[in-house]
């Protein structure tokens, strides 16, 4: 069994190793896990970050975008969306249009939420919340990323080698890889897919744009 291969080599992303980018109207933190394209206006045909929110205040827009925000630590968060006010517990979705008028009303101390947001005119996400298992593990190919939420984890590649997960380190196969993921407590499951096939694009680390 090979076990001395490099995390990098499972598409492990550390939490502990992305950079944290302020927002600009102060209110939180954004770090990006992963993205794909950036001709676009949006600098992203599809991202996946994980946000600090300190305090109340309004979201950016993102025209054309659309977002999946799920609390991953924290308590509750409230969100209000085009006058709908939406409460938002522990690893609960919530999927909204990026052009809508959304902020974050009330906290109940500091959350960190993990966002992924997609270029609507070509491509579709989709989250799940997963509960992790020794017997069972989670298989997440190329067009996924997993997310550790809680509990602990290893990630085992095609050749046997394996890799522990933190909290919020991430895995991101490229191309056609596939990887398991065993453990225990949960772990989100991102896939995005383009609107004919799935989604295989090489998942790179990105430069956050303030939410």
């Amino acid at each position: 069994m090979v076990t001395d291969r490099p995390p990098g080599h499972l598409g492990v992303v550390r939490f502990a190793g992305l950079t944290a980018v302020p927002w600009r109207n102060g209110g939180g933190l954004t770090r990006v896990v992963a993205s794909a394209g950036g001709s676009r206006e949006q600098g992203f045909d599809w991202r996946i970050s994980l946000a600090d929110v300190n305090k109340p205040g309004p979201f950016s827009s993102y025209p054309g975008v659309d977002r999946i925000i799920t609390v991953v630590e924290g308590e509750a968060m409230v969100l209000v969306v085009d006058g709908v006010e939406h409460v938002l517990g522990l690893h609960e979705p919530l999927s909204f249009d990026g052009e809508s008028q959304a902020s974050c009303r009330r906290l109940a101390g500091p959350v960190r939420d993990l966002n992924v947001m997609t270029r609507r005119d070509r491509l579709s996400a989709t989250l799940a919340i997963r509960d992790l298992s020794q017997t069972r593990p989670i298989a997440v190919d190329g067009g996924q990323v997993l997310v550790l939420l809680s509990g602990s984890a290893v990630v085992v590649g095609a050749d046997g080698s394996r890799a522990g997960l933190a909290l919020l380190d991430a895995v991101c196969p490229s191309g056609e890889h596939m990887r398991l993921v065993e453990g225990s407590g949960r772990a989100a499951v991102v896939r995005i897919q383009e609107h004919s096939h799935t989604c295989a694009a090489d998942l790179l680390p990105g430069t956050a744009n303030p939410r």
